[in-house]
Order: structure tokens, then sequence, then C-alpha cells
């Protein structure tokens, strides 16, 4: 990191990509090219998981070339004008993902959690029903930085 003055602690990062409303998941495909795309996601302890289509789609393409991801996630940001710059509070995560194939529902009951606390029965209720259509993938933290900039 090149400002080591904005660079914080693991535990710091941790709990920014923890409090963060959504990151980008990036890979790699075949064809070189970078894939970035914005999810919700969730944390428990050295996993991070998020939903998508069932087997389908450019993210579980990429997975199946290389499992090696980036995982980016800004808890807040805010642009201060006059003095032509941004106050940020950032993480991100190098690792490997995977389709996870058992225990999806403790995943998809954390981000329930997370995101749909006070709806959480009616949560239930949609994973019940769509779980034969849901995929989750499961990315396991390698490496994690964060920088703050107030």
């Amino acid at each position: 990191m090149r400002r080591k003055d904005r660079e914080c602690d693991e535990q710091t990062a941790r709990q920014i990509l923890a409090n963060a409303e959504s990151g980008v998941f990036s890979t790699v495909g075949e064809d070189g090219y970078p894939y970035g795309v914005p999810v919700n996601h969730v944390v428990e302890g050295d996993k991070i998981y998020f939903h998508c289509s069932f087997n389908v789609g450019h993210k579980q393409e990429n997975l199946k070339f290389c499992d090696k991801v980036c995982f980016t996630a800004v808890e807040s940001s805010e642009v201060v004008p006059e003095k032509r710059s941004t106050r940020f509070r950032s993480a991100i995560v190098f690792g490997t993902a995977k389709r996870m194939t058992d225990d999806r529902h403790h995943a998809l009951e954390l981000i329930l959690d997370k995101y749909c606390a006070d709806c959480k029965e009616a949560g239930l209720q949609e994973i019940k029903q769509m779980y034969d259509r849901t995929d989750v993938i499961e990315i396991t933290i390698e490496k994690i930085t964060g920088k703050i900039h107030l």
C-alpha cells in the first residue's frame, strides 16, 4: 500500500468488510478479461458469502476457469469538494471462491439476518421456494487490507 498513513489493521479491515452494505466481486475469465460485479454479502469468520442464480452466469463461468478472486467493499464514502478529496473506509480481500454445494441454507440465513432481519419469516419462506434455483458463492479470505481516509 502506497499510503501507509491510511492503512488500518486487519481487525478494522474485517469490520469494514462486515459492515459494508455491498461489495464488488471480481474474477478473471478464460478470455483474460476481468469482471467485477456488485453484490450484497455477509461475512462469517474467514468466509464471505453472497447469493446469485443457480449454476449460470458470468461469475460461475469465470470461477470454472480460475478460483482466485478479489472482493472490494466500501463502508462509507463522502466527497469533500472543498478539499478535492474523499473520506472513506474500504477493505480489499484476496482469496479463492467456489460455488457452495452443501449448507447453502446457513449462508442464506446469514444474509437474511444482515439485510432482512425485520422480515425474516418471509425470507425463510422465500429461501424454501427458491433454494433449488439459488447459488451461494463462498470466498475464503487469504489476505485482507483496509484503508481509511477521514
